[in-house]
């Protein structure tokens, strides 16, 4: 099993959540959430939070339907995930991220009622959400 230090994206055009997480583990925690203007982030933040946890792969949340066809926002987050590589050279997967919104929502409400519900908690929450999925669904990668 390998050890690598992995850091998930949730785009959004307000507000991009991320988390880090450990391959051998399994599991992610929130980082905080970074405020976008129309989909764009201060790059300069992200850089600075990728040379701080020098992540060895990248996960970006790629929003689809329920039926598993793309929606507006699903082009955004690939040019994303695509900028992320261009920028910092950084390897970056794309990953289902269906229900990962609902799911942050349930856990940050069970915690902590209405007030754990602010928008960059969720984002956030949600950025766990998908990479804990990664990493179910490549165990041992």
């Amino acid at each position: 099993m390998s050890n690598r230090t992995l850091i998930a994206f949730d785009f959004g055009t307000k507000s991009i959540g991320a988390a880090i997480g450990q391959e051998i583990t399994g599991t992610a925690r929130a980082l905080a959430a970074f405020k976008a203007q129309d989909g764009t982030p201060d790059w300069l933040k992200i850089e600075k939070m990728l040379q701080e946890w020098q992540p060895d792969l990248v996960i970006v949340g790629l929003p689809l339907n329920m039926d598993g066809s793309e929606q507006p926002l699903t082009a955004r987050a690939r040019k994303f995930a695509n900028r992320l590589h261009g920028r910092f050279g950084v390897k970056v997967e794309l990953h289902d991220e269906r229900l990962s919104t609902v799911e942050a929502r349930s856990h940050l409400f069970d915690r902590g009622g209405f007030r754990a519900l602010d928008k960059g908690s969720v984002d956030s929450a949600s950025a766990v959400v998908i990479l804990e999925s990664w990493f179910e669904q490549h165990p041992g990668a």
